[in-house]
Parts: structure tokens; C-alpha cells; sequence
């Protein structure tokens, strides 16, 4: 934040953007980039928060190459993950190829987001349109006269609280969102039968090359490659971390073990539980995105299940719907609700899509595989569909199209403007 923005008390904008994850700086770059003038608040000094969604997916590169960013974006340190598989229980099992999609980047990209956020703000910059203020947090949105139209925030700085006037206020803020909590709007609950701990693992040459998820004896453990390290998701039944924590490290370190033996000589790398991290599943949408002055994206509208990765990616897709949709009326000053819901309608079918097919999975898939932790184990030839996708290497195209590219993917609509 520059020295004259930290002294004001009020500013006014086009745009505010509550939230810097992928969903606001994305919309604030692409809104920037056509010349509206955006201001993005993000709370946190920085973007440096570890075991955040680092899955860049291809429909997201093929919009970094629609914006001439791909190559610079792909210089950075990235790994790439060309199919996905499975060990579950002895059997070793190929799940998805995405060596076939209609798109330039035939890979999953796997990068810190902060490296992401970093890029994208740094070229976000480039246009004087752009504002970024950090350690900068929404406390509550503000309303027009009639106390019907919202018509901006309050937010807290390092130098005290700051009203931000603004056209229209986006909720980008992620799935406990303080824009959508202040603005009232109803949420759809559809449960979640599991959490997740996260933890990082270092790799080493022997290691099994993939990233691949590991079911035995009713524990599933999921294992990214990170060149170095794997970055390691450990799925617990809803709510039970407590008795995790109960039991010790001591026989977490052992569980893990069993799940991958060639951890056990770096297993004490885990000293405590205080090198995990818990992940609270959940999976929510709003009944209605938008308000008079007001529409939320993303985690905010939609929060997701972390199977398939893909919430950074429907996050991207709202912003890049968000900006083709509502660049004409911000630049004419007309935005009406009317203009907010055509958002809602173009992202509504989606979100629904890809929320369902995660509601069944964890359903049917990763609910009964819970349930079978500690029982004794039986024999069982794997269920049908992972047979077909196992021998047949055409079907393994579906699941890599749905989980790289998406449903109603979009693409960049918008022209660039001025650079500083």
C-alpha cells in the first residue's frame, strides 16, 4: 500500500475485490487490463501460505496462452503430471491421461500458489488501473441511502479502518467469506464425510516417479510429487483429527508406513502434529450469488471438495466469466443485478456438475473406504469401473477431461488496454 492510500480514510473505485486467491487476482488483472479501475484487498502480508491448491489444470494454461503469459508463466518452477493413478490395496491402477486434451498444455501444473499469485499480481501491476492492498481486511460492507444497494466496504489497515466506495463489490474471499457472511446470502450445505491432513514428506530417486493415491485397509493417502518432496494429503472421517491426535504421533507415523514402506527412514521428519496441517472439508453453494451492488465467486460462492484439485480452477474460470461479462457495464457505469446474474447463470451449471460428481464420489468411494479402516480385510476384485479404466486406455480420457478442462470451460473475451 502506498504512503498516500495508507492516510486515507475513504477511497472510491469501480471495482473492490475482497480476497487475493486465484478468483481476485485473476478478475482484478483481467479488469485492470481492460481499463477499469480495481482495487484488490488482500488480509495477509503476503501470499506465502503453505498446503494451499497448487494444481494449475490445463483449461487454466490454456487461458494463460489466450493472454501471451503461458511461456513466462511455464519458466517458472513447476512440476507436470501427465496421468493419474492409483495403488489400492496390491493393485496398481491408471486412472486418468491427460495426453489427449484439446489444449496447448496437455498436463497438470503443479506450483505453489504463491508463485501463481506473485506472477499474475506482478502483471497485474503493470496497468494503472490496478491497486493491491495488503494487510488490508474487509470487516463489513456498506450500503447505499436506502440501505438496499451495496455500495462498498470497511476495512481495517495498518493504520486504521478505511471505507472503499465502490460500483460493484466482488466476494472473493474464500469458503468463510466475510462478504457473503455480512451480506446475508443463504448457503446449501452437502456435507463432506472426511477431512484432510496435509503434510510434506521429502522425496527421494527411488521413490516412485507420480503422483498417485494409495487405499489399504479402509486409509487413503494421496501423494503429489514435488520434485523434492511429496506433498502428502492423508484422508480421517469427518471430525476425527482429535482421535488422531489421541493416539500419538508415534502411531500416525506408523499408519502412514504402512500406507508407503519406503517412507519409513524418513518417517521421524514428522516430529509433531504441529508439521500438519488440517484441511475442514467442506462442500457449500449460495442459493444466490449476488446482491444489489454485490456478487461473490469462487470459494465464496461455491466452496469445493479437494478431489480432482479442481477449486483453483473453477475459482479462475468464475473471473475470466465475472470479467467477460461485466467489463461493458463497469466502463459504462451501468451495472444492475440483472448484469450479476447472467454470471450466476453462466457458472451456476458447472459448479453443479462438478459439485455433484464430488458429492457422489465421496459418497459412494472415499465414505465406504473409511468406513473399513480397522475392519478385517478381504479379498475383493476392484469394482467395475476401475477394471474398464485400467484396461482400456481411451476411458481414461474421460476423467482427465472432466478433472483438466471442466465443464463449460471459458475463455479470455476481453481486450487489453494501457500498460504503465
Amino acid at each position: 500500500m502506498d504512503a498516500a492510500v495508507s492516510r486515507m480514510t475513504q477511497l472510491e473505485t469501480a471495482c473492490c475485490i475482497v480476497g487475493g486467491g486465484p478468483a481476485g487476482i485473476v478478475l482484478g488483472y483481467l479488469l485492470a487490463r481492460a481499463g477499469i479501475d480495481v482495487v484488490v484487498l488482500e488480509k495477509h502480508a503476503d501470499f506465502l501460505r503453505d498446503f494451499r491448491g497448487d494444481t494449475i489444470h490445463p483449461s487454466t494454461l490454456e487461458l494463460l496462452y489466450e493472454l501471451g503469459l503461458l511461456e513466462e508463466f511455464l519458466a517458472l518452477p513447476h512440476d507436470e503430471v501427465r496421468e493419474l493413478g492409483a495403488h489400492i490395496e496390491d493393485a496398481r491402477v491408471k486412472i486418468a491421461d491427460f495426453t489427449h486434451l484439446p489444449t496447448h498444455c496437455k498436463f497438470i501444473a503443479l506450483m505453489p500458489q504463491w508463485d501463481f499469485l506473485n506472477f499474475f499480481a506482478a502483471k497485474a501491476k503493470q496497468f494503472p488501473t490496478f491497486h493491491l492492498m495488503m494487510e488490508t481486511k474487509a470487516i463489513d460492507l456498506l450500503y447505499d441511502e436506502a440501505g438496499v444497494a451495496i455500495c462498498g466496504v470497511r476495512a481495517t489497515t495498518e493504520t486504521g479502518e478505511l471505507n472503499i466506495l465502490a460500483t460493484l463489490t466482488i466476494g472473493a474471499d474464500g469458503r468463510h467469506s466475510i462478504v457473503r457472511e455480512r451480506a446475508a446470502l443463504p448457503v446449501v450445505n452437502f456435507g463432506a464425510p472426511m477431512d484432510v491432513l496435509w503434510m510434506r514428506m521429502s522425496r527421494q530417486p527411488s521413490d516412485p516417479p507420480t503422483t498417485f493415491g494409495r487405499v489399504r485397509q479402509g486409509r487413503i493417502l494421496v501423494q503429489i510429487n514435488r520434485n523434492t518432496y511429496w506433498q502428502c494429503a492423508y484422508l480421517i472421517a469427518k471430525g476425527g483429527y482429535d482421535a488422531v491426535k489421541k493416539n500419538g504421533i508415534a502411531a500416525f507415523r506408523q499408519e502412514l508406513v504402512e500406507l508407503a514402506p519406503y517412507l519409513k527412514e524418513r518417517i521421524t521428519e514428522l516430529k509433531s502434529f504441529d508439521d500438519i496441517s488440517l484441511l475442514t472439508v467442506a462442500v457449500d453453494r449460495l442459493k444466490q450469488w449476488h446482491k444489489p451492488g454485490l456478487l461473490c465467486i469462487g470459494d465464496s460462492a461455491h466452496a469445493m471438495s479437494p478431489l480432482g484439485g479442481v477449486g483453483i480452477n473453477l475459482a479462475i474460470q468464475d473471473a475470466v466469466a465475472t470479467a467477460n461479462l461485466l467489463t461493458a457495464p463497469l466502463l459504462k457505469q451501468t451495472i444492475s443485478e440483472q448484469d450479476l446474474a447472467r454470471v450466476q447463470r453462466r457458472r451456476e451449471f458447472p459448479t453443479r456438475a462438478t459439485q455433484r460428481l464430488q458429492v457422489v464420489a465421496q459418497n459412494r468411494v472415499i465414505r465406504r473406504v473409511l468406513k473399513k479402516r480397522n475392519q478385517p480385510v478381504t479379498k475383493r476384485p476392484l469394482p467395475l469401473l476401475l477394471r474398464l479404466l485400467n484396461a482400456f486406455a481411451i476411458l481414461r480420457r474421460i476423467p482427465a477431461r472432466i478433472v483438466g478442462v471442466g465443464f463449460r470451460p471459458e475463455h479470455i473475451g476481453t481486450k487489453a488496454g494501457a500498460v504503465k
